[in-house]
């Protein structure tokens, strides 16, 4: 498979990917509601709600990190996940300013 090139598109699409990237699995997503839910959570607690193995909510935990929308604290041996404020309201911004373009799409134009 080819390199993805994301050199030629702004910081704004590449970023914009990233977040769909994240949000592209039912169990982040899952995750996420939880998380916006209860505004903090442990990660034993999500495994408790979104029903998946340790590891693999781990790694989903780990995805959501990746692309900025959770941070984590550590306290003793748990890790506090909670929403990024800075993030989400970056990716809300830009979600709907891509979905709010379709105003003028004709209908008959293919």
């Amino acid at each position: 498979m080819g390199l993805s090139k994301t050199e030629i598109f702004t910081r704004q699409q590449n970023q914009m990917a990233g977040y769909a990237k994240a949000l592209a699995h039912p169990a982040r997503i899952a995750i996420l509601q939880e998380l916006l839910k209860v505004n903090t959570c442990i990660c034993g607690d999500l495994v408790n709600e979104v029903g998946l193995a340790q590891s693999t909510v781990s790694q989903h935990l780990k995805e959501l990190k990746k692309a900025g929308l959770i941070q984590g604290t550590i306290e003793g041996t748990s890790v506090c996940y909670c929403i990024s404020p800075e993030h989400w309201k970056s990716m809300k911004d830009m979600l709907l300013n891509l979905l709010d373009n379709d105003t003028d799409l004709k209908t008959d134009c293919c």
